[in-house]
């Protein structure tokens, strides 16, 4: 059985290759003197081995086969992260998504959600809901659909308050400019003066739970982002994070996304538009 469909993985490698096309070497280094350098690893392969990882949640060591090595696995994506392949992934993604199908942009919902990171790391701390166990925090805003515009990593025990001004401020480099005063729906989490005062300045009306009243009274549009934690919980790897550098968290965090903004995109627009490997259900193969 395939880790992931097929029509899910073919065109997010068709994008990646592109974007890596620069970092390519060839087969052998031409400046050895005997030339005699082992073959390079072929990019699709270690491509394979990451979102095996991603999906899985798996050791590299676990994943690792004799033709592709844990070894190559992390320099790899070491190069690929330092790169800022995983987030340019996720704009191309966004930017497909937008042309065929449309962002809901007035209605955007933000926030965090905590996962474990039993390995520490760079963006790891005390989990304050997890007995004080180590664990990392991403906070998320999505449009109207659910669909994740940005992201960043953060540790477990920072308040989502904060984030938020990275989290929005990011959403114009993914997409580009918003509508004007697009609506913003936040948890009571939110529920502060300096909140409304940055959402003042950056342009935003909020509508923000206020704190003693139930939530279920006042939900308002914040599903949408609870229903995008769910989906990206479903990557084994954003569930426990072993990797301790923050670009890694944060590329996986990416690439997450982007084949999140592609299922939803696939999902929507079969019934839309007409192409040879067109899905005939709502579950991709």
């Amino acid at each position: 059985m395939p880790l992931l469909p097929e029509s899910l993985i073919d065109p997010l490698w068709v994008e990646f290759a592109a974007l890596i096309e620069a970092e390519r070497r060839p087969e052998f280094d031409p400046a050895h003197p005997w030339g005699c350098h082992r073959r390079r690893i072929p990019d699709r392969l270690v491509f394979e081995h990451v979102l095996a990882a991603l999906v899985h949640g798996s050791g590299y060591e676990r994943i690792a086969t004799p033709g592709c090595s844990d070894r190559t696995i992390r320099r790899r994506l070491a190069q690929w992260a330092a790169a800022g392949v995983g987030e340019q992934v996720l704009r191309a993604a966004l930017a497909g998504y937008g042309q065929m199908i449309g962002l809901d942009l007035d209605d955007l919902s933000a926030d965090g959600a905590i996962t474990k990171a039993p390995c520490g790391g760079e963006v790891a701390g005390c989990n304050p809901v997890d007995r004080g166990k180590q664990g990392t925090k991403r906070s998320v805003v999505c449009d109207g659909a659910g669909i994740p515009l940005h992201l960043i990593s953060a540790r477990a025990n920072d308040h989502d308050s904060p984030l938020l001004k990275p989290t929005l401020i990011g959403i114009y480099d993914m997409i580009g400019p918003l509508p004007e005063r697009p609506c913003l729906h936040l948890d009571r989490g939110y529920d502060s003066g300096k909140t409304r005062d940055l959402l003042e300045r950056l342009g935003f009306d909020a509508q923000i739970a206020t704190k003693g009243r139930p939530a279920p009274i006042q939900v308002g549009m914040r599903w949408p982002v609870e229903r995008t934690h769910s989906w990206m919980n479903g990557y084994g790897k954003l569930r426990r994070f072993t990797d301790r550098r923050k670009i890694i968290v944060e590329f996986y965090l990416n690439l997450a996304a982007a084949l999140t903004v592609l299922r939803r995109l696939i999902n929507r627009a079969r019934s839309r538009y007409r192409w040879t490997t067109r899905p005939t259900t709502r579950r991709l193969r």
